[in-house]
């Protein structure tokens, strides 16, 4: 088991993973970093090795594909023997009145956005208790999204998964959190990501939520003790928008 705090961070060459990527480096943190594309992790892994991240293990992985999530949990427990935490941060978007939208569209996000991260908890769970029973605690941050507890025009299928994501890790705090292990969702209103690029006509950029926002609050949660269970933060915007994406 390595002697470094260890977090496994998917969907990290960009946005939010990356910012949460970079905030542990900088800790000191041994990562394993996961996307789709393994150009852009390598030369990802290389910049958290600047910021002071200890080993940088890079595993590429399709969310919409379940052998390659597992593979994924498996190959992070391999590696370094212990998960401090998991941040769950892979995730997709789709706009789209409930009228037209087709359901293609939101099984495959219900893929990426439930199903990947039930894996990973599954897969990663005994890695998960074994580092809260050694270390004291071992913490999940997955990023959900305020229309997953606020609805949003035009974005039901994408505020469904998230909701459904902010309900499974209440539910694993409930079966898992007395083993040290507790889970936080971050649910964010318009970050200042690509994701979010649709709507910066409307909103500028620099009036959306950073990445570093984001990232604070990640950093933040794996500094609690196993006693505190933090279960959902909700990050809005100023102003009017309080319950608005």
């Amino acid at each position: 088991m390595s002697d470094n705090r260890v977090a496994l961070v998917t969907g990290a060459s960009r946005g939010i993973g990356a910012a949460i990527a970079e905030r542990f480096a900088a800790e000191g943190w041994d990562l394993t970093i996961s996307s789709r594309g393994l150009e852009a992790l390598q030369e990802k892994a290389g910049r958290l090795g600047e910021l002071g991240a200890g080993r940088v293990e890079v595993i590429p992985a399709d969310m919409t594909d379940p052998d390659a999530v597992e593979a994924l949990a498996v190959g992070h427990a391999e590696a370094f023997g212990r998960c401090d935490a998991l941040v769950i941060n892979a995730g997709m978007g789709q706009k789209g009145p409930i009228a037209d939208l087709p359901v293609r569209r939101f099984d495959r996000l219900y893929q990426v956005n439930v199903r990947a991260p039930y894996i990973l908890l599954q897969s990663l769970l005994p890695a998960l208790r074994s580092t809260a029973e050694a270390a004291g605690a071992a913490k999940v941050i997955a990023i959900a999204s305020i229309t997953g507890v606020y609805p949003e025009p035009e974005l039901s299928a994408y505020g469904a998964t998230k909701a459904a994501l902010i309900s499974l890790c209440e539910t694993f705090n409930l079966e898992e959190s007395g083993n040290g292990v507790s889970a936080t969702t971050i649910a964010p209103g318009y970050v200042d990501t690509d994701m979010s690029e649709w709507t910066k006509g409307l909103i500028p950029a620099d009036e959306m939520i950073s990445v570093g926002d984001v990232a604070t609050i990640a950093h933040s949660v794996t500094q609690l003790s196993r006693y505190a269970v933090l279960p959902n933060v909700i990050l809005t915007r100023p102003g009017s928008n309080l319950h608005r994406a």
